[in-house]
């Protein structure tokens, strides 16, 4: 009986966990780069990892290091060295302490502590040593030199140069070096400064020269990269600064910056920042440090439990793979630009791969620095049941500020009103010069070399839908006047006016594609839905928001939609990806779209049989990277399903990596951001899903696994809840007087029956 008492105490204590039971802990060094772990702030990154000597190594990366050819650079990379050396390797630790946001390594003798500061541009080493040491910081640099880029390696530069659709845009492309500034202070100063610039050639090959006269170039005089500064040390050299004196503790400071300019101007507005940040107490900014970090987890958490040992060793890869892919986010996720889909922040170099890619250098991430649609969204789907709304805003901001070249793009091809957004998208609105082709002989304008993308304009139906449900989530008005209703009026009118109507009167979609699978298609079902489930939520915002004659145009853009495509398969009548599609290319499932992004058929809609049996005979069934099945599975109540690939996405990353969320590299580059976002959304539409005013609790959960969750839903409201034994056993609701109407499905009770 004592034992069976014990067995179940010890049962109990391993399902109550809590975030610091997932930080990430390593018992010997990382050796290189690929054993490295992410911090950041959500504009500055560091990969940090401890030599097989002890030094103290990581790569430095910001979200606006554009170089002159708009590659997302790294910043640089910092090697610490300490004197005599403290390293014991029976004794080594290192520990991402999630909640802290910081790194923390014990060498026995010496305890180090890294952070970057969530509140300012500073990223921060803190050294405590028993016995006093010396120590050196190194900056090293591998763009020494003026480098051209060819080769494996022109994959990173996707669209331009030798690695594009269109062979006449192979060029000589260069990497320019970086500038050492000389200083007789304590410090190391560099940057990367953009002495020319491809943004005007790429506007007058896509016939859209005559924006470059009133507009500022993004990439020319683009100046970039960071002091070092260190009390107590001096110059060694350009690159070196050494401790005048042995001691028991060192403050290491790093300020990184990005600015248009001349490589003075950003000195002097960099080194502002430093006399600024020092102002504050290091005591203050790291309490402060610590407060945005326990804010950001409080605000959503899913703590997965079970009594069985299958279940309970599936629920710990998931409720690790969950944490570690949130915080990636939050690392990456508050920059000038939006988190890159291709590798984020936290590239590193390949010499130690064992693949083609080998001998690369951390600049390096296949398919270049473009925006790709498909791509970009998933890390954002994630952040509304997370609550994630400020990391959201560099999206939403990159396509508003795109917005006047993109309706200018569509008068100058198509003569009519609107704006579309290319599916592969430069940070300031065009396409790549390889996908858009260099040859234009006997080519209209408008009219793309690469056809994956060339009727694909689907992305921009998306983004609208997404910026509804953030409006629907936050009611921020300003955000609605501001940026929603100019984005998306322009949008809708771009899809009413750019094709003909029928014999009908319905808007008849051709020369149409549908997504990159099907190259020619007639009326293309992710469009159809796409454009009905954003013109409904258009017309229900409030009327202080819209005009009289937008809710006419709307209203008469949906009546003019042709039927959802419909085919029989097997004597079953299912979703068709088109009306008519040939040419397939890719391998997605465009008839799931219905499912989503667009939410046409789910749980507690009509017709959700339908969906199902579409969902059965899908043509792709592949789990991993940017393919959502898992998703749409969560979403039409496929419990086992879902699981399964929650399950088996979480627990599959790049074994060339030591971090157990670089997943990859999948269809794109480690570590994919797409294939963890996947694996959260799905694991989130599990838990709970919402359409208006109706949230959905526990719509595809599994019975055996218990959970300590907290979510976020429409109209500014939090769900905090524990189900256990296959009952909901605690919930609160904050405001207790939401306006949803909160159903919990998987136990079969409403709200109204549970104690808050």
């Amino acid at each position: 009986m004592i034992l069976l008492i014990l067995i179940n105490i010890c049962l109990l204590q391993a399902q109550k966990r809590n975030l610091n039971d997932y930080n990430v802990k390593w018992s010997t060094p990382g050796i290189n780069s690929q054993g490295s772990m992410p911090l950041g702030n959500g504009d500055i990154g560091v990969n940090v990892w401890v030599e097989g000597n002890g030094d103290l190594v990581f790569y430095l990366s910001k979200t606006d290091a554009w170089s002159e050819n708009g590659q997302l650079l790294k910043l640089g990379k910092i090697r610490i060295t300490l004197n005599p050396n403290p390293f014991k390797r029976e004794s080594f630790s290192q520990e991402l302490k999630l909640q802290q946001g910081e790194i923390l390594i014990n060498y026995g003798q010496s305890k180090i502590r890294l952070w970057v500061d969530a509140n300012h541009p500073t990223l921060q080493v803190d050294i405590v040593n028993k016995k006093p040491v010396n120590a050196k910081v190194s900056f090293e640099s591998w763009r020494k030199k003026r480098h051209q880029i060819k080769g494996k390696e022109s994959f990173s530069l996707w669209g331009i140069g030798e690695s594009s659709y269109d062979k006449n845009c192979a060029g000589n492309i260069f990497q320019e070096p970086d500038t050492l500034v000389s200083t007789t202070h304590n410090q190391i100063v560099w940057c990367h400064h953009n002495k020319y610039s491809h943004w005007k050639d790429n506007l007058e090959l896509e016939s859209l020269g005559e924006y470059t006269k009133n507009n500022i170039d993004p990439l020319l005089d683009r100046t970039f990269g960071a002091i070092i500064e260190a009390d107590g040390f001096f110059n060694k050299n350009d690159t070196l600064l050494i401790s005048k004196n042995p001691s028991n503790c060192f403050q290491i400071n790093i300020y990184p910056l990005t600015q248009i300019g001349s490589i003075k101007s950003w000195q002097a507005t960099v080194l502002k920042n430093v006399a600024d940040i020092k102002k504050v107490a290091t005591k203050k900014r790291l309490e402060n440090h610590y407060a945005w970090w326990s804010q950001f987890w409080n605000r959503n958490y899913i703590y997965i439990s079970s009594k069985d040992t299958t279940n309970r060793k599936q629920a710990e890869i998931v409720t690790q793979g969950y944490i570690l892919q949130h915080f990636i986010n939050a690392c990456g996720g508050r920059g000038n630009s939006p988190i890159k889909f291709n590798g984020t922040i936290f590239t590193v170099d390949t010499y130690n791969r064992t693949d083609d890619f080998k001998g690369i250098d951390a600049d390096y991430r296949s398919w270049g620095g473009c925006f790709w649609w498909q791509n970009t969204r998933l890390p954002y789907w994630s952040m509304l049941v997370s609550g994630d709304f400020e990391m959201m805003k560099p999206l939403f901001g990159m396509f508003l500020n795109d917005l006047p070249l993109r309706k200018l793009a569509t008068e100058k091809y198509y003569k009519h009103e609107g704006a579309f957004f290319p599916e592969t998208m430069n940070f300031w609105g065009t396409h790549a010069n390889g996908d858009y082709g260099c040859n234009r002989t006997s080519l209209a304008d408008g009219y793309t070399t690469n056809p994956y993308i060339r009727y694909y304009w689907q992305g921009g139906l998306e983004l609208s839908f997404m910026m509804l449900d953030y409006y629907s989530f936050t009611h921020s008005n300003s955000f609605a006047k501001n940026t929603l209703v100019p984005l998306v009026s322009e949008i809708l009118t771009f899809f009413d006016k750019h094709w003909k109507r029928g014999t009908d009167g319905k808007i008849l979609f051709s020369p149409a594609m549908s997504l990159e699978t099907f190259h020619r298609a007639v009326n293309p079902l992710p469009e159809i839905v796409g454009i009905k489930a954003v013109a409904e939520k258009m017309l229900a915002l409030p009327n202080t928001l819209i005009s009289v004659t937008q809710c006419q145009q709307w209203k008469q853009l949906i009546n003019d939609l042709p039927e959802i495509p419909l085919r029989v398969v097997n004597n079953d009548t299912i979703l068709s990806p088109a009306a008519e599609f040939y040419d397939k290319a890719n391998v997605e499932n465009p008839e799931l779209y219905a499912v989503f992004p667009y939410r046409t058929f789910t749980i507690g809609k009509p017709n959700i049989e339908l969906a199902k049996r579409t969902f059965a005979v899908r043509t792709h069934k592949e789990n991993g990277g940017w393919q959502q099945n898992s998703i749409q599975a969560a979403y039409l109540g496929l419990t086992d399903e879902a699981k399964r690939m929650v399950t088996e996405s979480f627990s599959n990353w790049d074994k060339s990596f030591r971090f157990p969320a670089f997943w990859g590299p999948n269809y794109d580059w480690t570590p994919d951001q797409d294939h963890g976002n996947v694996a959260m959304i799905a694991l989130q539409r599990m838990l709970i899903q919402y359409e208006g005013d109706k949230v959905y609790l526990l719509p595809s959960w599994p019975k055996e696994w218990d959970v300590h969750f907290k979510v976020n839903a429409p109209n500014n409201t939090t769900i905090d809840g524990v189900y256990e034994d296959g009952k909901v056993k605690k919930m609160k609701i904050t405001p207790k007087d939401s306006k949803n109407q909160i159903q919990i499905l998987n136990s079969g009770f409403t709200i109204k029956n549970i104690k808050q």
